[in-house]
């Protein structure tokens, strides 16, 4: 059975990219392998982390396109490299119902929280662990989900729930979701939909 071809897309300093490159390279995704990584930001840190591993990464800048340029751009490198599942870790940009409908059930991101709480348009990052403190819950987590066109909308495939300790503040507990559900989960998810992608292809 072969590999599935990995493209992570980023937008910052790439902290989920580099678990997903260290779960890589411990052999836990045994079904798929990232080819390429691209980032809708051009300083962002993730493409280093990238070249640290091997990997090689290209900014397709967001800043100053359209949305339909945009997108044209992520297309053309991801045709380049082949790309059969997209993994969003930490990317920043909503994507078109038209881009993600090439790719059906091959797209997934993972979610600082458990949803349905905190999600949507507009929640991501720490605007997500602001709103779980403000609501005074005692249980977040992390989700790694399909992408379809509705934000947050699509099948969810893992969950990881962590606990909410007194005194946090949203950095903390963006750093606690981060190291005990979101960088355990999205190897894991990973793994899951490249090991479908295979036995697809096999089919």
């Amino acid at each position: 059975m072969g590999r599935a071809r990995i493209a992570v897309l980023v937008s910052g300093g790439g902290t989920n990219l580099e678990a997903l490159l260290n779960a890589q390279e411990r052999g836990e995704i045994p079904h798929g392998e990232i080819v390429v990584v691209l980032s809708s930001a051009a300083g962002a840190y993730a493409l280093e982390r990238a070249k640290n591993h091997g990997v090689p990464g290209f900014a397709v800048p967001r800043r100053g396109r359209t949305q339909g340029e945009f997108e044209a751009g992520l297309t053309e490198k991801l045709t380049e490299y082949r790309a059969e599942v997209i993994i969003l870790a930490g990317f920043l940009s909503i994507l078109s119902e038209a881009f993600v409908k090439r790719w059906p059930d091959r797209i997934l991101n993972v979610h600082p929280a458990l949803i349905p709480s905190f999600c949507g348009r507009g929640m991501y990052g720490l605007k997500v662990h602001e709103a779980a403190l403000e609501k005074g819950v005692k249980v977040t987590g992390a989700t790694v989900h399909l992408v379809n066109e509705i934000p947050d909308g699509g099948t969810i495939l893992l969950q990881k729930a962590v606990e909410v300790l007194p005194g946090d503040t949203p950095e903390v507990l963006q750093r606690r979701v981060m190291e005990q559900a979101e960088w355990v989960l999205l190897p894991r998810a990973a793994e899951l939909v490249c090991r479908r992608a295979a036995e697809e292809e096999r089919v």
